[in-house]
């Protein structure tokens, strides 16, 4: 009675301890489930020994944020990515130009000192011929127009006496005494008049207006050389002598 009742005792107790199997790599393969339940049982197993988990990587990891050096086939391409770049940044730059370090080429513009280049036989020979030339002339010559000469206008007098006229009828010198001239303190009253003109040719404008030369009635000739103030007609005679 006591053995029969032992049994299912002892069921019970290995019921209870049973304990769940492990999840994860290496866990639930055949040989770990037999050699489990060898040692659970107390019986031997003659199969491979029982090994832990497979190590996913024994690689170390990196900063976080950092990628993982590249293994096997990625670490081939990418060391051929790193020397064909490190070639390319070393490599000379094409035709000797460097768009970095290079400046641009300053295009000079040629200077145009000339109105036209007519006169510049290696210009105008690709454009111009003797036939065309010949044209240009023919067309220039009817078009030209010939302006008869006229007389040289006369100077006008505005109702003045004109002294230019006056000088180059005279031929006295100045000083040479032509008329005669009565009065006392003559020389004085002629500076005191002639004070009053801004020039010498509005001063002998006006002794010709009043009698001039033969009467000085504004008192500007006190010496009768028929030229007011100091006047000169040697200018006048010398344009024209020239």
């Amino acid at each position: 009675m006591r053995i029969t009742l032992l049994i299912p005792a002892l069921g019970l107790v290995t019921a209870c301890n049973t304990v769940a199997p492990i999840q994860g790599a290496g866990f639930n393969t055949p040989s770990y489930q037999a050699q489990r339940e060898a040692a659970l049982t107390g019986q031997g197993y003659t199969g491979n020994p029982l090994t832990g988990p497979v190590d996913v990587s024994e690689q170390a990891l990196g900063a976080p944020g950092s990628a993982l050096p590249p293994t096997g086939e990625n670490a081939d391409l990418a060391s051929a990515t790193a020397a064909a770049l490190a070639s390319t940044s070393n490599a000379q730059p094409v035709g000797g130009f460097d768009p970095a370090t290079t400046a641009p080429v300053q295009t000079a513009i040629p200077s145009n000192n000339t109105i036209s280049d007519e006169q510049d036989f290696a210009a105008v020979s690709d454009r111009r011929t003797i036939e065309s030339d010949a044209a240009r002339i023919e067309q220039n010559r009817q078009t030209y127009e010939v302006v008869a000469p006229t007389a040289v206008p006369q100077r006008g007098t505005d109702g003045q006496p004109n002294i230019v006229q006056y000088a180059l009828n005279t031929s006295n010198p100045v000083g040479t005494q032509l008329y005669s001239r009565a009065g006392f303190n003559l020389q004085a009253k002629a500076q005191r008049n002639c004070a009053k003109f801004p020039s010498a040719d509005q001063a002998q404008i006006e002794f010709l207006s009043n009698g001039g030369p033969q009467r000085d009635r504004k008192g500007l000739d006190p010496d009768g050389d028929g030229y007011a103030c100091s006047w000169d007609p040697s200018p006048f005679r010398s344009a024209v002598a020239n």
